[in-house]
């Protein structure tokens, strides 16, 4: 007999699930379209794919009937001496969201505030529900900067802040005085890096991310992903820099295989290959300067500055969520949101120059 819903937990029923994106094949069958009519803008994934070196680790895999290492010594041990820190302070997970989860299991319960500062990146307040923490979430000043002052006031030593940065989806950076203000609180900061590769230019990238600090400082976080710059979205990849305590605990309570054999392997192929990915990471920024220039020159879209490998455009006497569907209905996917600051935008992943060109092309028609 399989189990009653009413034996889980009560508020899991009323709980909203994290909307993800659709997968092209299923958008292109429901809109009559081959799949390679589609173009992909909608879940900032890496338009190049794997580095050659990353796929040629890949094609060369021989012990995938084995589990992998559950300490991932060698990814560890290469992060650490690439970022200059002790392998102690990193953890490595199946993406940046399983380290996310694993925070949140720790650090989040019931009577625990978690400050969010909204609109961000919705896995932060999805977690915070499904682990019972108080959500308080503080809305960003007009241009999606930080309520630094506001925050500040609601956060104390047992609370938990998530931020982003370049924050998701409004592209915008936090700044050392800013952090500095909320690590002032007390409070377990986490940063989440997925995208500081766009804003750098590089990897790993000194003058934005907060990597060093983590591995200094007792209420610092930081988390990092392969899945952007490397394109390694589908292998599911990521690491963090924690303070050696953190980073222990991590340890204990992750899922003792959570990274592949795949994902170990290409992630230290895509190591050794920086500059091929270094050259893409200069091409993806150049055609996001290329296509908010263009999509700026529309009269009806407000394009935001944005340090990632998307934009976010507020669409100005027109229906957002009907200009989603007739971009959709073209073929060309980006992303819509249901949160109130963002009713009326629309977040577009940065693609290869000839899907820019598409884009365009479908946003002229409407």
């Amino acid at each position: 007999m399989a189990p009653s819903p009413l034996l889980a937990r009560p508020f899991l029923q009323e709980m909203e699930p994290y909307e993800p994106v659709e997968p092209p094949e299923a958008v292109a069958k429901a809109m009559g379209l081959a799949p390679n009519d589609i173009v992909k803008l909608d879940a900032n994934e890496n338009p190049f794919g794997p580095s050659p070196k990353a796929l040629e680790a890949l094609a060369r895999l021989q012990h995938a009937h084995l589990y992998p290492d559950p300490w991932q010594r060698e990814l560890r041990e290469t992060l650490a001496w690439r970022l200059g820190v002790d392998i102690g302070n990193v953890v490595c997970g199946a993406g940046a969201d399983d380290l996310l989860d694993v925070l949140a299991r720790l650090f989040i319960g019931p009577g625990r505030k978690v400050v969010i500062a909204t609109p961000t990146f919705g896995m932060y307040f999805f977690l915070a529900q499904m682990y019972g923490g108080e959500v308080v979430e503080v809305a960003r000043r007009p241009g999606f900067a930080l309520d630094v002052e506001a925050m500040v006031r609601v956060l104390d030593a047992t609370s938990v802040c998530f931020l982003a940065s370049p924050n998701n989806p409004t592209g915008n950076l936090v700044s050392p005085e800013e952090l500095r203000a909320l690590l002032g609180t007390g409070a377990l900061v986490v940063v989440d890096e997925a995208y500081v590769e766009f804003a750098e230019g590089e990897w790993p990238g000194r003058r934005y991310s907060f990597y060093r600090l983590a591995s200094q400082l007792p209420n610092l976080a930081v988390v990092r992903t392969f899945s952007k710059w490397a394109g390694l979205a589908g292998l599911r990849i990521g690491y963090g820099i924690f303070p050696k305590e953190v980073a222990l605990l991590i340890m204990k309570a992750k899922m003792p295989y959570n990274v592949s054999v795949a994902a170990q392997a290409a992630a230290l192929a895509s190591l050794q290959d920086l500059e091929t990915l270094m050259g893409r990471l200069a091409q993806i920024i150049a055609e996001r300067e290329r296509m908010a220039i263009s999509l700026a020159s529309l009269p009806w879209l407000k394009v935001w500055p944005s340090r990632a490998n998307f934009v976010l455009c507020e669409v100005v006497g027109r229906d957002a969520w009907e200009v989603w569907q007739e971009l959709q209905r073209k073929g060309v996917l980006v992303r819509r949101y249901s949160h109130s600051a963002l009713r009326q935008c629309l977040r577009i992943s940065v693609g290869r120059p000839q899907d820019t060109d598409k884009l365009l092309d479908a946003l002229a028609q409407l």
